[in-house]
């Protein structure tokens, strides 16, 4: 009984920091002014969200009886192997197209490959 008790509050704890993390990714998605900076919070803060909420369904479905199962750490390694690709391959377009930066960030100007400002 104890043990269940247990298990529960440490799923709870896990989908409450996961979510928390959700929940500002999408906020600094929603009010960062540009779109490095956007790019930076969902990348980051969901990816520890869904990070969070993955270790409490580990949790609890590894005590039901059923073992661990491989659809959770199929999920944590698509997961944490395409979320920097994608992003960086979004940063990378970005800069391609020369999309400006706000001044408020401090990066005012871009710079070429020899380090030359445009």
């Amino acid at each position: 009984m104890m043990l269940d008790s247990l298990i529960e509050l440490l799923v709870a704890f896990f989908l409450l920091v996961g979510s928390i993390f959700a929940v500002i990714g999408s906020l600094g998605l929603a009010r960062l002014p540009d779109f490095y900076m956007r790019l930076h919070a969902p990348t980051k803060a969901t990816t520890l969200g869904v990070g969070g909420m993955i270790i409490g369904s580990v949790l609890y479905f590894s005590t039901r009886g059923d073992g661990l199962s491989l659809h959770e750490l199929l999920i944590t390694l698509f997961l944490f192997i395409t979320a920097p690709v994608s992003a960086h391959m979004l940063a990378k377009a970005a800069l391609h197209q020369r999309l400006s930066v706000r001044e408020k960030t401090g990066g005012t100007e871009l710079l070429d490959k020899r380090g030359a400002k445009r």
